[in-house]
């Protein structure tokens, strides 16, 4: 069943609409949501949204309860490959819970967020931007890792990230719903207006995997197929940033395990022929984000590398 959460009148005789399809099943009264499309330009979750339903459809008789999908929280962004709202140049996910008696994007988000209250879990959805690809991973905040990184296992992921809680943004969809007991994990994976089909394909068996665990889906997924995460600590972490402004140029693919003093890439000048930086791995470990737009200026981030 497709419901409309929120609206709102725009210029021109058009109007802002956030749909969500509800797909219910058996007596459990189990809540399972699944978001994405916050961001414009992160198309990931678009796919993710397709197959899920697709699957669940096909194999309805599994369900024990209700699964609800919202596919484009900002559909005006999707539309536009624009990652935050169109011509009100703000990050929806820089204004949860919102506003009901507020702007109109806050009354939208407030609207979202009372929606999604309540639910026995969230999955919300991300890929990277256009300038960094990311392995499969999870983001939690360590004030909730307790209670959420035993579900984050369950997700068919490579890795899970337990961030400090001063680096989280209160105004996020994930911490607003984890302040109010409403288990919220945020789910990246891929690069900004792309879609990687084998990662889509991945946490689709992932959801299925959890829904299973907490008694929300009939058929037990294959072991086999379910990955088990590294998990690491914030500080367990290494940023490698450009100390000169060029054009990166690497050979290295994420996901995979570098040693120390091995080289990722290195910045040239296209102009002089020069190799201005080797780019060299500082700690051994896993590499799990790398940059994937070439022009870099001093100070960009080029590589993730989880220490190992």
């Amino acid at each position: 069943m497709i419901k409309t959460i929120a609206s709102a009148v725009l210029p021109i005789d058009e109007k802002l609409t956030i749909k969500k399809n509800l797909l219910s099943n058996g007596g459990s009264n189990k809540r399972l949501c699944i978001v994405t499309g916050t961001h414009g330009d992160e198309l990931e979750g678009q796919y993710v949204c397709f197959k899920l339903t697709q699957y669940i459809k096909e194999n309805l008789s599994n369900l024990n309860g209700t699964i609800e999908i919202y596919p484009a929280l900002n559909p005006l962004g999707i539309d536009s490959i624009t990652r935050g709202v169109p011509n009100f140049d703000l990050d929806m996910n820089r204004i949860f819970p919102g506003d009901p008696n507020g702007t109109m994007a806050e009354v939208v988000v407030n609207a979202i967020y009372k929606d999604l209250i309540g639910a026995d879990m969230v999955i919300d959805i991300h890929s990277s931007n256009i300038f960094l690809r990311e392995i499969p991973q999870a983001r939690i905040n360590i004030d909730n890792a307790d209670t959420l990184i035993p579900y984050a296992r369950l997700l068919n992921l490579d890795f899970i990230w337990v961030h400090e809680a001063v680096t989280v943004l209160e105004s996020t969809l994930a911490h607003s719903l984890n302040s109010v007991k409403t288990p919220t994990i945020v789910v990246e994976m891929g690069v900004g207006m792309r879609i990687n089909h084998y990662y889509g394909n991945r946490l689709v068996d992932g959801i299925i995997n959890l829904m299973n665990k907490i008694g929300m889906w009939k058929e037990e997924i294959s072991t086999s197929v379910i990955t088990t995460p590294i998990v690491s600590i914030a500080n367990e972490v290494v940023f490698i940033n450009a100390d000169k402004s060029g054009i990166f140029v690497t050979e290295v693919k994420n996901n995979i395990i570098i040693d120390e003093g091995e080289e990722i890439g290195i910045i040239v000048n296209p102009l002089s022929g020069e190799i201005l930086q080797k780019v060299i791995a500082p700690v051994p470990g896993l590499l799990f984000t790398i940059r994937a737009y070439p022009v870099v200026y001093q100070g960009s981030l080029l590589a993730r590398i989880h220490h190992l």
